[in-house]
């Protein structure tokens, strides 16, 4: 049997103990209800707690598993983020002007999910309408796990709070701006954001259309793997990668990136040489994405929801400018950037005819005081809006494959890598986060067992 609890045991133990019967599903699902219950008035990751629904789920994985039945996520808790649909949950989107009624179907993300045997514990806190940056005005701002008066990070930072504490082993989140890689580096796990069109959400929000992508967080690599593969509909199996040549940029687009991070990714890249890769220093061609991302963006935002400005004092702030520059949007910016958008997918994918994957930075900084963005990082001036987080979303535009992999801890915060491959490349990805993980063996127990809690007694929900 693994060491400790079963909440902290990887996605593959579990299911192998769920299959001979040395664990139950409503065991494991009872333990993660409970940390919610205990924990989650001070982290603020969920919006809503589907208990009932999540021990009936378990139930039904239990007896599934008695008649021999399988399945790729059977039993398996996973957090959705409020940017799916899950029936009989309200979905907010992070706004104060939706989630009136309990939804009557899944969204097409976690319909797949729940057709794996996917036991729903609910739906995580999201920055209003899924946007990278801001809070919403539903209640507090998600937390850092690490250090409660830190930012987790968004747009999905309930959905990495959730896996960081073990309150799901995996969880729902979506990136069209590096909003499952953003929160991950933040938090210390695992997210990965799949190649444009990969996985699909049938029927769910569209925002940031052109970008955006369901994808997994989990502890590592090896637990978000079953998972991409129920979202993406193919199978990934693990091989180990032949020696590569990754190309490592330490400072994208010159920006400035906090020392320690600095620090952290050129051990990183120490690592992957002792690994047998060949790492080679580069100056990616990130320049442009702004003009492609922003004038999209703000097309989409004005076409989804421009409506809603007739409802102002409903909205945060970020999300009225937002609304008011899609009404001042000349057509002419949209078209150029229309354009402009397949010329630098074409540019991102030649970079990969002289490299097969590439290491950047996820974040410029570490989680830093809730409301409190950086204008400077190492001496330098930085914008309110880029600043903290500028390497995500150029992968976004480029449409390719990426992944935030936890690699060093710093004053008690986590550090991540990225991890870049080219399209349609995930088992790649996979493959290479694990294996730096495997070698890396990063101890991150204190953040789980700082958030433990005793399991409710037999017969109680949360």
């Amino acid at each position: 049997m693994p060491d400790g609890p079963p909440v902290t045991w990887r996605v593959a133990e579990l299911l192998a103990a769920f299959a001979d019967r040395s664990l139950s599903p409503v065991e494991v699902a009872r333990d993660m209800l409970a940390r919610i219950a205990t924990h989650d008035a001070a982290l603020h990751g969920f919006v809503a707690v589907a208990a009932d629904a999540a021990l009936a789920q378990a139930r039904r994985a239990e007896q599934a598993y008695a008649r021999g039945e399988r399945a790729p996520l059977l039993g398996i808790p996973i957090s959705i983020k409020d940017a799916f649909h899950v029936e009989g949950l309200p979905t907010t989107f992070g706004s104060l002007l939706f989630g009136d009624a309990p939804e009557r179907a899944d969204s097409g993300a976690v319909r797949r999910l729940r057709a794996a045997g996917a036991v729903f514990t609910g739906k995580t806190n999201t920055r209003a309408t899924a946007a990278l940056t801001r809070a919403n005005l539903l209640g507090p701002d998600t937390v850092n796990p690490w250090a409660t008066d830190r930012t987790s990070g968004g747009s999905s930072g309930g959905a990495a709070v959730s896996v960081a504490t073990r309150m799901s082993a995996l969880a729902l989140g979506s990136d069209g701006g590096g909003s499952v890689r953003i929160p991950a580096a933040l938090c210390g796990v695992f997210g990965i954001k799949p190649t444009r069109g990969l996985c699909s959400d049938e029927g769910g929000l569209r925002a940031m259309t052109d970008f955006v992508s369901p994808g997994p967080l989990a502890w590592c690599a090896a637990d978000a793997r079953p998972m991409l593969e129920v979202l993406a509909g193919r199978r990934y199996p693990r091989r180990t990668p032949r020696p590569l040549v990754i190309g490592y940029d330490a400072t994208p687009e010159g920006r400035a990136v906090e020392p320690a991070i600095r620090e952290a990714l050129d051990a990183v890249a120490v690592q992957l040489e002792a690994l047998g890769h060949r790492v080679l220093p580069i100056e990616l061609p990130l320049d442009g994405w702004t003009d492609v991302f922003g004038p999209l963006v703000l097309e989409d935002e004005g076409r989804e929801r421009g409506h809603l400005l007739e409802h102002r004092e409903r909205l945060t702030a970020y999300e009225r400018r937002s609304l008011e520059a899609a009404t001042r949007l000349d057509p002419a910016d949209v078209e150029t950037a229309r354009r402009a958008l397949p010329l630098y997918r074409q540019r991102i994918s030649d970079v990969f005819l002289t490299v097969d994957a590439l290491l950047t930075p996820v974040v410029a900084v570490r989680a830093f005081e809730v409301g409190q963005r950086p204008r400077e990082i190492d001496g330098t001036q930085v914008d309110a809006l880029w600043g903290a987080f500028p390497f995500a979303a150029p992968f976004n535009v480029a449409g390719t494959p990426a992944a935030s992999v936890p690699c060093a801890i710093a004053d008690g915060l986590p550090i991540a890598a990225q991890i870049v491959a080219p399209a349609h490349s995930e088992s790649l990805v996979l493959d290479l986060a694990e294996t730096l993980e495997d070698a890396i063996d990063l101890d991150r127990s204190i953040v789980v067992e700082r958030w433990a809690a005793t399991p409710l007694p037999e017969g109680r929900a949360p």
